[in-house]
């Protein structure tokens, strides 16, 4: 008899599993369908104060035989796994993520495919300021066989008395550059306006740390059929970096070069705090090719070299740096830019380094 109303109790007991099963279920269902939702209005997944209006509602409910906690801790369990369910739902819907594309998107820029396994270098002065000063340095990045070649004619500056740039005949002075050494040319646009001016003079249009979650801008760069190098933010996660990308991919563009340029901490040492590990995490989330601006996220000349190697040895597609004819005279950023003496010992060092493949070489 008592092994009767033992089996008998235990069939009830799995029964009840299967409906807390279902019921589970279907309540995830629900949720994954609140996920889609919040991704639409763009509202944020985790919401403290909807969580604890349900908490206090299941536990003035509870007649028993749990304790208020242990029931409070059940379903926070539950609302855990539901939220990490809507996160695995939002990564899959990313273009930009790993999850919706296998392969290595490669980016194909004056003959370099950035992202195919050798690292791309791109180097130029912080601010274009004379045909004279930028043309100095594309004679000593062609003399290395380089192809690549950065510069600033629009300057987002902290202040509105710094030097913002030449606009547009910056843009023409790189123009002029490329045509006459061969290099492709990477330069920032700040607004959407300039977007359609840049695709007759860049070949690489740059989006910078300040203007990283500058939405409007992303989507007018998502609808050119121009590569985009976007810096991560000063204070940006890596989550909300990779958002954005993914802005500039939903308008049709996935010609996406994401660059590591340091975040803002209470650091001190450095201009920003190079965020090395950024790297092979967006490498992996994402597959899109990675790049690190060392002059940006140091301001230290003694620091570039390495942390070049650092970005190479961890599997960086390329390095950015700045180098100026005469930096002690640089319109902005003088102190964090190499001359050109120090910028040919830069690079024989990085080609003694063992970090390229030999080809490169």
């Amino acid at each position: 008899m008592v092994n009767n109303n033992l089996d008998t109790l235990r069939d009830q007991v799995d029964q009840l599993n299967l409906e807390l099963l279902s019921v589970i279920n279907k309540r995830a269902n629900l949720v994954q369908e609140i996920g889609k939702l919040k991704g639409v209005q763009g509202s944020l997944r985790f919401d403290p104060v909807r969580e604890r209006e349900m908490l206090n509602q299941i536990v003035e409910a509870n007649n028993g035989p749990f304790e208020d906690s242990t029931i409070e801790h059940l379903f926070k369990e539950i609302f855990k796994a539901g939220l990490e369910l809507q996160e695995d739902d939002h990564s899959k819907a990313l273009l930009v993520s790993r999850k919706n594309k296998q392969e290595d998107t490669v980016v194909s820029v004056n003959g370099l495919e950035i992202g195919k396994g050798e690292p791309a270098f791109v180097f130029g002065p912080c601010s274009v300021e004379s045909y004279e000063q930028v043309a100095a340095v594309a004679n000593s990045i062609r003399a290395k066989g380089l192809k690549l070649i950065r510069g600033g004619a629009f300057k987002p500056r902290t202040s509105p008395y710094d030097f913002q740039g030449l606009g547009l005949e910056g843009l023409k002075i790189l123009k002029q550059i490329s045509d006459e050494y061969g290099l492709g040319v990477i330069s920032e646009i700040v607004t959407p306006k300039d977007i359609e001016t840049a695709l007759d003079y860049v070949d690489v249009i740059q989006i910078g740390a300040r203007n990283m979650q500058n939405f409007e801008l992303l989507k007018e760069a998502g609808r050119v059929n121009k590569p985009i190098l976007l810096k991560r933010g000063l204070s940006a996660t890596i989550e909300e970096f990779i958002g954005a990308a993914e802005y500039i991919m939903s308008q049709g563009n996935g010609e996406i070069i994401l660059c590591e340029r340091g975040i803002r901490t209470y650091e001190k040492a450095t201009r920003n705090t190079l965020d090395i590990s950024a790297v092979p995490i967006l490498k992996k989330e994402t597959h899109l090719p990675v790049m690190v601006d060392v002059t940006h996220s140091t301001g230290r000349k003694d620091l570039l070299l390495p942390c070049a190697k650092a970005a190479l040895a961890i599997g960086a597609d390329g390095v950015m740096a700045e180098v100026h004819p005469d930096p002690a005279v640089a319109l902005s950023d003088a102190a964090q830019q190499m001359n050109l003496p120090e910028f040919d010992l830069f690079w024989e060092e990085i080609l003694a380094s063992n970090l390229l493949p030999v080809k490169t070489k």
